[in-house]
């Protein structure tokens, strides 16, 4: 059973920490990061590292080109041998408001919440696990060795972190995610779908639909008809969702179209069901033989499936959420993050650690301030749990 008697100590710990933790928040914020600006991503990086730092992790930072270096923070164990596994505290910098969101959606606290571009996803995050380790360090409560990694690019599916948060997590007792909390009981997140992508590009032949009609053959009639055929592919019962978000196509009215194309979203609730959906895509064919079809993409993202793992290490949460009066629930989202890799490697993973709001991705994105302290201190509970017996595995 979890430990109860640091609950107290921890609360009150993190209660007194509450004023710069909001300050360092806003800083945050402030520090505009979208995915696609490197410089804006680096200089908030920099700015998390100089916090982190000082409060005992050393870092190491992985360069990249096109995108946000990566952070890769440790802290060492305190009261539990040096080669113990680690908890690994998963995150990401980087947002999707593009530079200059700040004018229109400043930072600022009213009614309770605290708003901002990147406030719930989620830089409010990246806080909590600075304070939940330096509150760890200021009562001397014993933890195992802690990665924190953070990511650069999660916002576009983690296509040059994805090795690094893989590589790390293979030695890791358990992976804390700090994405948001689930809906406005702030659940804890068991299960997330696997996400995909996929591209239908079709070559139809060009004519001049009053002149020569008859010599035409559309891409875009062409590809309308494959789009019937993948939307058959849904399967709510499995969880599995096809979803054609965008299309595009031909050049003028009269003309029919050389050329279409459309980006489908899919989504799988189940490991098992990723090899099913590629063979439906591939085995797609064009009714016209006189159009082309080309498919790209794929899944990117495996599903994090509840395990037994992923079941008792949320049992211990919570366990310990009673202790601080959080009525803890845990849910299942169709949306993905990072946890999707680690889980998918057999590492117990939690998802949903991080703050409790709403509007993640939206103009009225905000967070729960009264649940600042409590969460913090729940993250940096479950933290020290591992050392003291609370073992995922």
């Amino acid at each position: 059973m979890p430990e109860s008697k640091p609950i107290p100590a921890l609360l009150r710990a993190v209660r007194t920490r509450r004023p710069q933790l909001l300050q360092q928040l806003e800083q945050l914020v402030c520090a505009e990061s979208p995915t696609d600006d490197k410089p804006a991503v680096d200089a908030a990086g920099t700015l998390t590292a100089g916090w982190f730092q000082p409060a005992g992790a050393t870092l190491r930072r992985h360069r990249q080109k096109a995108f946000g270096d990566l952070l890769e923070l440790r802290f060492p164990a305190r009261g539990v041998p040096k080669s113990a596994p680690p908890v690994m505290l998963l995150g990401h910098l980087d947002t999707v408001w593009p530079a200059g969101t700040l004018k229109r959606m400043p930072f600022r606290l009213a009614r309770s919440r605290a708003y901002g571009p990147g406030v719930l996803d989620m830089k409010a995050g990246v806080v909590m696990a600075l304070h939940a380790m330096e509150t760890l360090q200021a009562t001397g409560m014993s933890h195992p060795p802690v990665i924190v990694l953070l990511n650069s690019e999660e916002e576009v599916g983690s296509p040059v972190s994805r090795p690094v948060t893989e590589k790390l997590a293979q030695g890791c007792r358990a992976v804390f995610v700090l994405e948001p909390a689930q809906g406005p009981q702030g659940a804890y997140k068991t299960a997330r779908k696997g996400v995909g992508d996929y591209t239908l590009r079709v070559t139809g032949v060009a004519a001049h639909s009053g002149v020569d009609f008859a010599k035409g053959h559309s891409a875009v009639l062409e590809l309308a008809r494959l789009l019937l055929r993948v939307a058959e592919f849904t399967d709510l019962k499995t969880g599995l969702t096809v979803n054609p978000g965008v299309i595009r196509g031909g050049t003028r009215v009269n003309v029919v179209a050389a050329a279409a194309e459309a980006d489908v979203d899919v989504r799988i609730a189940r490991s098992r069901d990723a090899a099913r959906i590629e063979r439906m895509f591939r085995a797609l064919r064009p009714t016209d033989r006189a159009c082309t079809l080309t498919i790209t993409g794929g899944l990117n993202r495996p599903p994090m499936e509840r395990t037994p793992a992923i079941a008792q290490l949320f049992h211990q949460a919570k366990a310990l959420a009673a202790g601080l009066g959080i009525a803890l629930e845990e849910a299942s989202t169709g949306g993905g993050s990072d946890g999707n890799f680690t889980a998918a490697l057999g590492i117990p993973t939690l998802d949903g650690m991080g703050a409790c709001g709403e509007g993640a991705h939206a103009d009225h994105e905000s967070i729960e301030l009264d649940s600042l302290v409590p969460r913090t201190a729940l993250l940096a509970a479950m933290i020290h749990n591992l050392s003291v017996g609370g073992s995922p595995r």
